[in-house]
């Protein structure tokens, strides 16, 4: 498939995810039959706990389609400027917002017409001053060069038909021993060629998983280096049922080649400090 097919397809179904949420139809992954999200629930599923949901409004809550919390798991610290990629409805984006201060800065980098605009209304009700969200693809980030301490996502460099320049992006844009700290969905194993093929599981977070052995190569091809990924979530057979419900393929018989194969993954990586180069500069 080719990548701007993929890209057509996630924004139209995560811009109707946004309207859904907008027009109070419930949670972006628990809507009708024959919809992305509803394949995409087991990766979604409880993710935050009652202190965050309370930090945050319920719109950004219901908006959210990751498979992890990076906010629990970045450390962030006060001051630091940390750019989201992907950022949606903007739950991640106000949950670093809160945890570097009002000292620090958060960018949501979001392709998608309808998500920016329920995360410009979530920003609103938050009352939080030091947000800031971006039009833009997470494959040409809007930002300049060394900008940024930590780069967080929540489910969506899968989405991209083009991660080595995801990547590539990321390290540009990090500071000299700045942070990338994702969480993302990866495979372990073989997938059946029937998925990879299925656009609809691109848009619900599945197809598009790098395998955890291709995600530390691209990352080191990028530059990065101290790269660790920590499965925070594995997969049975009953949520690869629902993965692969009203995708026309054969359920039974591929839940149970995929079973344990996707894990929902903390991936970790920095990038190098910059060599002490001129006389003095390190005094």
């Amino acid at each position: 498939m080719s990548t701007s097919n993929v890209k057509e397809m996630v924004r139209e179904k995560y811009g109707q995810a946004a309207l859904r949420v907008k027009s109070d139809a419930g949670n972006c992954c628990c809507s009708g039959p024959s919809t992305v999200e509803e394949s995409c629930d087991p990766i979604t599923s409880d993710l935050y706990d009652a202190r965050q949901k309370d930090e945050v409004p319920d719109a950004a809550i219901k908006a959210s389609l990751g498979c992890g919390n990076p906010t629990a798991l970045a450390e962030l610290r006060p001051g630091e400027t940390v750019l989201d990629l992907g950022s949606g409805g903007g739950i991640d984006v106000l949950l670093s917002a809160r945890r570097v201060g009002p000292a620090g800065k958060v960018y949501g980098l979001d392709m998608t017409d309808e998500m920016l605009a329920l995360a410009e209304e979530n920003k609103r009700k938050s009352g939080l001053t030091n947000v800031e969200f971006l039009k833009g693809e997470i494959e040409n980030i809007p930002l300049p060069d060394e900008s940024v301490d930590v780069i967080i996502s929540n489910c969506v460099i899968n989405l991209s038909g083009n991660k080595d320049r995801v990547l590539e992006e990321a390290f540009r844009v990090l500071k000299p021993g700045g942070r990338f700290a994702v969480s993302d969905v990866v495979v372990r194993g073989h997938v059946p060629a029937e998925i990879k093929k299925s656009m609809e599981l691109w848009a619900g977070c599945v197809a598009g998983a790098l395998s955890d052995d291709d995600y530390v190569a691209k990352l080191a091809k990028a530059g990065f280096e101290n790269i660790d990924i920590e499965a925070t979530r594995v997969y049975n057979i009953d949520d690869a049922r629902a993965f692969l419900s009203n995708t026309g393929l054969h359920i039974d018989e591929l839940a149970r080649e995929v079973e344990g194969k996707f894990i929902s993954a903390f991936v970790r990586a920095t990038k190098p400090v910059a060599a002490c180069c001129a006389s003095g500069c390190c005094s």
